[in-house]
């Protein structure tokens, strides 16, 4: 029982304390280190070089350094850096174009570490000075453009800055990617409002001239439909009493046709008039009744 307690606190502390304890010395002589994936290791010894580590996985520096890997984290230097893609966006910098007007230009650019050692050693501050090349160069070869070409031809001012900065960028270890010109804007506030004044009138303007175009048009096809019909109801009351006339001699020569005809057409002309009409009875005559109502006296209204 005891040798079993033994043997699991033995088998405990070489795990858990002996392995981390002997893999933190055999890192700290440089007999192996690990390199993650888009990193990079520059080992320095007495401000020299003498190794640059950029393959992921795990190496052993007896292999690749010599000798001296037993000393460099003792009395050298590790960098390790970051090899991955990186961009950056710079707003509105001021350029002016040829017309005078005062410009913004948003420049968006991509760059990665090509050279870990120019960008190390070459400049102290690469990223910072990528940054002011871009800026440099975006205003000194997009100035003086035309004012057309500075809102339409994006693609060729960005491939014009990207020709001017990739030369510099890459002897400072630095790797320029895509460059873009996203934005280009006015910067005078009191020029904004006046093309928005300028455009707005403009489009009261097409708008009228459409209404007018509209409202011209719709005359014409209007006064050409009046003159059509006009003509058409000018033939229609020239050709009204032929065809009538034809009409009624059809119709006389049927006797009964034509006199209940002319008697629908006599019932409905007086009514249709405003004449007052008196009925009598049939088979009585209009004389005697209008003498007996002659010889009566007149009614006596009843006092109120």
């Amino acid at each position: 029982m005891i040798e079993l307690l033994l043997g699991g606190a033995t088998t405990f502390f070489a795990l858990f304390i002996g392995l981390p304890i002997f893999l933190t010395v055999c890192r700290i002589f440089g007999l192996f280190t690990t390199v993650e994936e888009r990193t990079c290791k520059v080992y320095v010894l007495f401000g020299k070089v003498i190794g640059v580590i950029d393959q992921p996985g795990l190496h052993f520096l007896l292999s690749e350094l010599g000798p001296s890997a037993l000393i460099v984290n003792l009395l050298g230097r590790c960098y390790t850096l970051d090899m991955r893609l990186d961009q950056e966006y710079r707003r509105s910098e001021a350029v002016n174009s040829e017309e005078g007007a005062p410009m913004g230009i948003g420049i968006w650019y991509e760059m990665w570490i090509c050279d870990p050692v120019a960008y190390l050693f070459k400049n102290t501050d690469p990223r910072g000075s990528l940054r002011a090349n871009v800026s440099n160069a975006t205003v000194r070869c997009l100035s003086n453009m035309k004012l057309a070409d500075m809102l339409e031809t994006r693609h060729t001012m960005s491939a014009t800055v990207r020709d001017e900065v990739s030369p510099q960028s890459a002897a400072w270890g630095y790797q320029l990617g895509s460059v873009y010109i996203r934005k280009v804007h006015f910067r005078d506030v009191g020029m904004i409002r006046q093309i928005e004044e300028k455009v707005v009138n403009r489009l009261r303007q097409v708008t009228s001239a459409i209404h007018q175009a509209g409202a011209n048009q719709v005359s014409v096809i209007a006064s050409s439909a009046e003159r059509e019909s006009s003509i058409e109801f000018g033939k229609a009351a020239a050709i009204r009493p032929n065809t009538l006339g034809n009409a009624l001699k059809e119709i006389t020569q049927e006797p009964a046709v034509a006199s209940a005809l002319f008697e629908i057409l006599e019932t409905q002309k007086l009514l249709a008039s405003d004449a007052r009409i008196t009925l009598l009875p049939e088979g009585q005559l209009l004389l005697p009744e209008l003498l007996a109502a002659q010889s009566r006296p007149p009614a006596k209204l009843p006092k109120q």
